[in-house]
């Protein structure tokens, strides 16, 4: 049994769950000021009220499960992306801070500031979500001793802003859907329309960054080839041996993505608001399915020389380390998945506002 692809499939798994469920309360605080009224307003943060923490647990434990697992890139990854991931988590706590302290006083202008910081904090997080991903994809100066090498204008480049633009659009799209079912009346009307519109921008822009990431990445391409392809930086037999294999999934999700992006104005058009949401997430995670397999079997790519990429092997804890925590992985992820379900059971329906509410 391989642990390393193993944990790099946990790690996606994680990161997947992050993007779609943190992914539609993000897109809830994009959308947010649109709305008019203080009430509109609150039915919108209460929407997201009993998830949205629980939802950043993902978040959580996909950082934990990439330091345990892959100590040089969690280790070269965040020192690499210092400035952008202080950024992020000081977004995050802006989105905390407003919904906690948004109704806590009667007065409009205290209202009015909060709600901005919420949606500010909501675009800010959204944005450097997108913004590394993208910056990964491309590479970055890291040299033999595993360090970065390069300065902060190797990070915030153009490619790196439009996967992070891309991303918003993306969100605003998953949120205004997910208030489509968590709506009725003037609210829900407001948020169809709004759902329309970001499908609309998120359709140009997933042209647009797919024909932008081939041109400047080829290579992200090279594990849909069905034959014996030779991976830069990677000498383990493994990869080569299963290139058939990992080239019917990347496919695969090829196929699922298309169809889920076609599939949400269909499921729009008839009201079919909880599988346009499906649809929606099946796209995020679809998505960032292909930038995995994309990059696969490497976790950061060197612009350098490909020989110091890091990848799954060379930048991984010992093989007994990953056997143990996939151990615990077995037990512990099915209370993950048990508590998100319950929550989300407990809390289905349309949202109310009551003397608890936000």
């Amino acid at each position: 049994m391989d642990y390393n692809i193993i944990w790099y499939l946990l790690v996606g798994v994680l990161l997947v769950g992050y993007a779609i469920l943190d992914g539609f309360d993000l897109g809830v605080g994009i959308v947010h000021l649109f709305a008019k009224g203080d009430r509109n307003r609150r039915i919108q943060m209460n929407s997201i009220g009993p998830v949205w923490d629980g939802n950043e647990v993902w978040l959580i434990t996909g950082g934990g499960a990439l330091f345990a697992a892959f100590p040089h890139a969690y280790a070269t990854g965040f020192s690499t992306f210092y400035i952008p991931f202080f950024l992020l988590l000081a977004t995050l706590i802006f989105r905390a801070v407003s919904l906690e302290f948004r109704s806590k006083e009667e007065n409009k202008l205290w209202r009015n500031t909060w709600d901005v910081l919420f949606t500010i904090g909501s675009l800010g997080a959204s944005f450097f979500f997108g913004f590394i991903i993208g910056n990964i994809i491309m590479g970055l100066p890291i040299g033999a001793d595993k360090e970065f090498s390069g300065n902060y204008l190797d990070i915030f480049n153009g490619y790196a802003t439009l996967t992070g633009v891309f991303t918003v659009i993306m969100f605003g799209m998953h949120g205004a859907i997910y208030l489509i079912m968590k709506t009725e009346g003037d609210l829900q009307k407001l948020a169809k329309k709004l759902a329309w519109r970001f499908y609309a921008a998120f359709f140009v822009m997933y042209i647009i960054v797919t024909g932008v990431t081939l041109y400047l990445r080829p290579e992200m391409v090279a594990n849909f080839s069905f034959g014996m392809v030779e991976l830069p930086g990677n000498k383990h037999p493994l990869i080569n041996e299963h290139q058939t294999i990992v080239s019917i999934v990347v496919w695969a999700v090829v196929l699922l993505s298309v169809l889920a992006v076609i599939n949400i104005p269909r499921c729009l058009n008839k009201g079919k608001e909880l599988q346009a949401f499906i649809s929606s997430a099946c796209t995020i995670a679809a998505l960032i399915g292909l930038f995995a397999l994309g990059i696969f079997p490497n976790l950061m790519i060197s612009s350098t020389d490909a020989a110091l990429n890091l990848d799954i092997y060379n930048a991984a804890s010992s093989k007994y380390t990953l056997k143990q925590m996939f151990k615990m992985a077995i037990v512990g992820m099915p209370f993950v998945i048990a508590y998100t379900s319950i929550i989300y059971w407990t809390y289905r329906g349309k949202t109310v506002l009551n003397d608890s509410s936000y």
